[in-house]
């Protein structure tokens, strides 16, 4: 080889192996993570989280594709919620979606003021001092809220409907619940008993021990029927409930079809899947850019009452026609 050639063909590959340590380490872009918590389990949630998926994905992203999500589960235990979100805090993430009422939420808004948070909460977020007002949110957080407390009346008057001599009925709350919910729902639950002429028994559960403990005492007191309020620690416990309410014979009214799915009686609620869908959508347009401050609280535009007819057959139960012909879905 000729001495130009030479210096030629060195100086290419000087040129070429100086361009190596570049190539070497570009990176591709960091894929987004969304921090996903949840009050219930990862048991429970299956069927939101195929929603919230469904949601996310009209916006264009995929999970594993073109973003992350990190799961966090509190297991029905509202007390180990800060410390879950706290991690996804320090893990920086892209955005906090929550799952299971306003203690997650509120765990999320305690945290961060700088992280998008995205809730799905049954509750009034106005109220338990997440947003500003549900039309501009005004801060980090904004999200769903599916005013399921403010159903408990239509659920009471629905349980009477079905069982027109049932003089004394149960109801089931979580005491957990923030922002005022609680004490709001009872005030609305007794006005309802009153007006129906019903004997109310009160009973609160945070954990699987207490709802043993409130059957025993709704046995004791001869209880008619049962009327279980919205509370993760509800859902986390869904067999459990189901079962003591077979064992003892004891219709039941709940706030989620996914327990009535599960072999509960009765549910009348917002639509689960229509509400995680756009948690999902959400979460995708504030991955594109948009800010929480300036999207509106999602509220519910349907409101679904689910007969499971074979529980129903059970309890020896004949279902008044005019609550079957007023049902948005029957499980026979």
């Amino acid at each position: 080889m000729r001495r130009r050639e030479f210096l030629s063909v060195l100086g290419g590959a000087a040129a070429a192996s100086a361009s190596w340590p570049r190539a070497s380490c570009a990176q591709a872009p960091t894929m987004p993570v969304i921090g996903y918590v949840s009050a219930r389990s990862s048991a429970t949630d299956g069927p939101m989280l195929a929603a919230f998926r469904q949601g996310l994905t009209k916006t264009g992203y995929l999970e594993g594709k073109n973003v992350a999500i990190e799961f966090r589960w509190a297991e029905g235990r509202y007390d180990r919620l800060p410390a879950l979100v706290d991690d996804l805090v320090r893990r920086n993430v892209a955005v906090i979606v929550t799952s299971g009422g306003e203690p997650s939420a509120t765990a999320a808004h305690a945290a961060t003021s700088a992280i998008p948070v995205v809730f799905n909460i049954g509750g009034d977020p106005v109220k338990a001092g997440l947003v500003r007002s549900l039309s501009r949110p005004g801060g980090n957080l904004t999200g769903v809220s599916s005013f399921l407390s403010n159903l408990a009346p239509k659920q009471l008057g629905l349980l009477a409907e079905l069982l027109p001599n049932a003089a004394i009925i149960g109801v089931l709350v979580n005491p957990e619940l923030l922002g005022g919910e609680t004490a709001s729902l009872l005030t609305d639950i007794e006005a309802a008993g009153r007006a129906a002429g019903r004997q109310l028994i009160i009973l609160k559960a945070t954990t699987a021990d207490d709802i043993d403990t409130a059957f025993e005492a709704l046995v004791r007191q001869r209880a008619e029927a049962l009327l279980v309020s919205p509370g993760a620690i509800f859902v986390t416990q869904t067999q459990k409930l189901v079962a003591l309410a077979a064992r003892h014979a004891l219709p039941t009214m709940y706030f989620r079809r996914e327990l009535v799915d599960a072999g509960g009686l009765i549910s009348y609620a917002s639509s689960t899947a229509e509400g995680y869908s756009q948690q999902g959508i959400y979460a995708g347009r504030i991955l594109k850019g948009e800010r929480p401050s300036d999207l509106p609280v999602v509220q519910p535009t349907k409101y679904e009452l689910v007969i499971n007819l074979k529980t129903a057959k059970v309890l020896g139960l004949n279902v008044p026609p005019t609550l079957l012909a007023r049902a948005d879905e029957v499980i026979e």
